[in-house]
């Protein structure tokens, strides 16, 4: 549940603190005081949306920290994504400076918006004042009764996903057989300058680091005479020659070792020589076997310029390096391979049906939960509106069969009958304004009694309803409240009255002349005036308290 709301800088609010309970709680207050602006703030605080036109004017920037008691499904996310448990709850955090800049945190972990919003979804759902306006609209209906089977079985939100995808997949697999067909010249055409480039690559046979190896073996054999003069040179002088340098130095070396006897600190000069000895040794050891390696091979030599001239000569057509010749070789053969696919009608078609099968197939498992939940919800909704003063009206859900898509096999279509007797008709045809937000009213209490989410935010849903009616509402929002933290603004003496926790909302003035909204949380006393005042207007009678207690008090 939400058990504070921190407030700074936010439109017209210049810092407020709220903390929440258990069970229904209410806003009030006159119309432009600013109650929306809470559940905007909140919203803001779930990832939503923000810009600088959200900070108070004169402000650096706009700061709502919202804290919650997070549920299980909430506390395995925050681990899974390390966030950690502040205090046994989960601190979301929104900064938006008057730059337009966001910054959002979880926990005091920075975090994105889209985090936020996951978040924001396991412990909040929010019900706003114009949901009975997109009822009518077919895409809500059908995301409406699809949400409504995911709640009660997860598994089924995954089906909803493999749906869209299989539909996808089957649709690409169509476009590239129409494709062809409308295309098949070119295909042809295509196909035929692929398979002439493969075929002249294929005998050239590139291979990957050829052209390294062969630029190596070309260097060594056009440069071997020298290669073979100066290794001989270096060999003679050494070991070979009339006074070679191993001579010399094994000669001194011996010479330094009897004058070592006498003074002992030619030692250290002596022990530098030694090693040089040794290292010329394996030198000419080293040389030897280079020498025997060398050889003058004109006609390897003509056989390695004869391939690096095919390989370069191939680079350049096809405009790319003599190192990248393997890659361009099969990327052109996959090409090939594609394309000799795409040109088998035959096998186009096969491919084509096998994805339309598998489409039917978990659209089929859809349509049969959907066909379960619409009846399980008609017959919920029909009993709410006997409840709102709908006595005798009906609420069904139609699944109109269609031509597949991404959605499914049919449409779906919300259909209200208003009296008994009365055949339903779509909801968008004969719903008035009153209708429509009765029937959107108790949706909205039916679902959420089937979602896991613990706070639940009803933002004037009850505009165009009145008397008796309203009163009822109250009575349905309380009871929901016994199950779930209920927060509601509303206009409403009706519904305000049944609430067990009464915000007031206000608008003042500072001393430099600033608008800025307030929340109070009102007692009983308070409660009398503010019921009061939404009965009875801007002048409150004796009568109207009087009503307002009677009000409070059933």
């Amino acid at each position: 549940m939400l058990r504070t709301l921190t407030i700074r800088d936010f439109v017209i609010v210049d810092a407020i603190e709220l903390e929440f309970s258990n069970g229904f709680s209410v806003f009030t207050g006159e119309t432009g005081a600013g109650k929306s602006i809470l559940i905007d703030a909140l919203q803001l605080a779930l990832g939503g949306r923000g810009d600088a036109s959200m900070v108070r004017e004169g402000a650096a920037k706009a700061d709502i920290t919202a804290d919650f008691s997070p549920t299980a499904a909430a506390s395995s996310w925050l681990e899974q994504h390390e966030f950690g448990v502040e205090e046994g709850g989960a601190l979301l955090r929104r900064v938006i400076d008057n730059a337009g800049r966001s910054k959002a945190y979880i926990n005091g972990v920075a975090a994105t918006a889209a985090q936020l919003r996951e978040l924001g979804e396991l412990l909040v759902d929010i019900h706003g004042q114009h949901a009975h306006q997109s009822l009518l609209k077919p895409d809500a209906q059908r995301a409406l009764l699809d949400n409504q089977i995911a709640v009660r079985d997860p598994q089924a939100r995954i089906e909803a996903q493999e749906v869209s995808q299989s539909w996808r997949a089957w649709r690409a697999l169509v476009r590239q057989r129409e494709e062809y067909e409308t295309n098949a010249k070119n295909v042809l055409i295509e196909r035929e300058r692929l398979e002439w480039q493969v075929s002249e690559l294929d005998k050239l046979a590139p291979k990957a680091g050829e052209w390294g190896e062969i630029s190596n073996e070309h260097s060594r054999l056009s440069h071997a005479a020298s290669l073979l003069e100066g290794a001989q040179e270096a060999l003679a002088a050494i070991s070979e020659s009339e006074h070679p340098i191993l001579s010399q130095l094994s000669s001194l070396n011996a010479k330094l070792g009897k004058l070592v006897d006498v003074d002992a600190q030619l030692q250290s000069v002596l022990d530098c020589m030694e090693p040089a000895r040794i290292q010329l040794q394996e030198a000419v050891s080293e040389l030897n076997n280079y020498i025997d390696k060398v050889e003058l091979d004109p006609g390897r030599l003509r056989e390695v310029d004869a391939r690096m001239e095919a390989l370069h000569s191939a680079a350049r057509k096809y405009r790319v390096t003599p190192e990248e010749l393997p890659e361009e070789h099969a990327q052109l053969a996959t090409k090939l391979r594609q394309l000799a696919d795409a040109t088998d009608i035959e096998g186009l078609r096969k491919q084509e049906d096998k994805a339309a099968a598998a489409y039917m197939e978990v659209a089929g498992r859809l349509s049969v939960r959907r066909v379960k939940a619409a009846a399980e919800l008609g017959t919920q909704v029909t009993a709410a509106m006997q409840e709102l003063s709908m006595s005798g009206g009906s609420f069904a859900i139609g699944l109109n069969s269609g031509e597949p898509g991404a959605h499914g096999l049919e449409q779906v279509e919300f259909l209200v009958a208003g009296h008994a007797g009365v055949a339903p008709r779509p909801l968008a045809k004969v719903a008035s304004g009153g209708e429509l937000a009765r029937i959107s009213l108790a949706i909205s209490v039916i679902t959420s009694n089937a979602t896991t989410v613990p706070t639940l935010i009803f933002d004037e849903v009850d505009t165009g309803i009145g008397g008796g009616v309203a009163e009822v509402v109250g009575r349905l929002l309380k009871r929901l409240g016994r199950q779930r933290q209920v927060l509601c603004v509303t206009h409403l003496p009706q519904v305000a009255s049944q609430a067990n926790q009464h915000f007031q909302v206000a608008k003042g003035t500072t001393g430099e002349g600033r608008t800025v909204s307030r929340i109070d949380v009102l007692d009983s006393r308070a409660r009398v005036e503010e019921v009061a005042r939404m009965l009875g207007g801007i002048e409150i009678t004796e009568t109207t308290r009087k009503h307002a207690r009677e009000l409070l008090a059933s």
